[in-house]
């Protein structure tokens, strides 16, 4: 339990499973297959899993540093949902591909530097080896609920133990 032990040390606690949209959500927030799972898109969450602010576009009502740390919420709600279906955080071996989508005001071109949020974020946990991953960092005309930052990945796992 390498990877909640460095979470734990760095003061970071995984938010709870999501709490009801208001909606339904017929599809796994992980879906695992072979040695992949497939991470469906998340947005950050509060500790008791509720949806997190500031809500809205970037470049209008949310700024850079605060879609930023959106971005930084939205990995631990991945891990979270990571940690629920592998049941350890150290299965994951490799990941793959992150794709990010940020909800924009028009004109505002710095997604890369919102999606970092979340790449920097797994790379200091873990490492460059299995942290690095291909990505894409996209605007978005609307997302979900107004969040700011939506984003979906692809990790190598490896078998359970």
């Amino acid at each position: 339990m390498r990877i909640e032990a460095k979470l734990r040390e760095m003061g970071l606690t995984l938010p709870a499973k999501p709490a009801e949209l208001g909606m339904p959500l017929p599809f796994s927030w992980v879906r695992v297959r072979g040695n992949r799972a497939y991470a469906s898109g998340h947005g950050a969450l509060n500790p008791d899993g509720s949806l997190a602010g500031p809500l809205g576009k970037v470049g209008a009502e949310v700024t850079v540093e605060q879609a930023y740390e959106s971005a930084r919420q939205t990995a631990l709600a991945m891990l979270s949902s990571l940690q629920q279906a592998l049941g350890d955080l150290d299965r994951v071996t490799a990941w793959l591909a992150v794709r990010g989508m940020v909800n924009t005001a028009p004109g505002f071109t710095k997604t890369p530097a919102v999606i970092n949020g979340f790449s920097d974020l797994i790379l200091e946990l873990y490492g460059p080896e299995a942290g690095q991953h291909a990505r894409s960092a996209v605007g978005m005309a609307e997302l979900p609920l107004g969040i700011p930052v939506e984003i979906e990945a692809e990790v190598e796992i490896a078998p359970e133990a």
